[in-house]
């Protein structure tokens, strides 16, 4: 049985196609450096029509999850995959989202976008809340990301506690972070810096100790990027 909404995903493709402009299209593609072309629609307008065409709910959790893959996967310019993730975020289907079994789809998500754009709204939004409902099976798949080949999901394994605030696990944050603290990748140090810079908002001390303890394991950029609000720059 077919569970995919079409008609959503055919009123969000011809929504975009009304609404592209061609000159922003082609600046948004230059600016992301993105093989996929844009249609050129503000995320502010996309998040609109989105909304519109997901007015009326989807029946259950196999809907929400082939429509949205199918979307994802049958994306023509940039601003789908944009509503994919959007779609897969939407409110109504938190209680989905959650669920422990989603992990390979945002696995897919991740792997398949390899951009921070994509990336980090994934990791942050979606990887991280089943993170918080699963924490020991999701905490043992994020240290096996970590040490993944694909940088994309070491990334994401570092950054998937950010806005989790005082229920980041330190031990994970830690593991994933000097699993990849020595690699030159400039996304990798720079997402280290950010989980540590969001922690030190929460607990600054915790921070400046683990920067001081692995001072010699971290790039400048991630220990500059941890203490920016903490009173030192590394």
């Amino acid at each position: 049985m077919d569970e995919v909404d079409h008609r959503l995903i055919a009123a969000v493709r011809q929504g975009l196609r009304d609404a592209g402009d061609a000159g922003l299209a082609a600046r948004q593609q230059a600016y992301m450096k993105s093989a996929m072309p844009y249609a050129g629609v503000t995320v502010p307008a996309m998040r609109a029509l989105l909304r519109a065409a997901a007015a009326e709910p989807m029946a259950g959790a196999a809907a929400w999850r082939a429509t949205v893959l199918a979307m994802w996967r049958g994306a023509e310019v940039r601003e789908e995959r944009y509503a994919a993730v959007k779609l897969a975020r939407l409110r109504p289907y938190a209680a989905y989202a959650q669920v422990r079994t989603t992990l390979p789809m945002w696995r897919e998500l991740i792997v398949d976008g390899a951009w921070w754009d994509h990336v980090d709204e994934v990791a942050v939004h979606l990887v991280g809340p089943v993170l918080l409902a699963h924490p020991t099976p999701v905490a043992a798949a994020m240290r096996r990301w970590s040490a993944e080949g694909d940088r994309w999901l070491r990334r994401a394994s570092v950054i998937c506690q950010v806005g989790s605030g005082p229920r980041v696990d330190t031990g994970l944050l830690a593991d994933c972070i000097l699993a990849n603290a020595a690699d030159p990748d400039f996304f990798l140090r720079k997402a280290i810096g950010w989980a540590l810079r969001q922690h030190a908002r929460v607990d600054p001390d915790w921070v400046l100790g683990f920067v001081e303890t692995h001072a010699g394991v971290l790039s400048p950029l991630s220990r500059r990027e941890a203490l920016r609000h903490v009173g030192r720059d590394g």
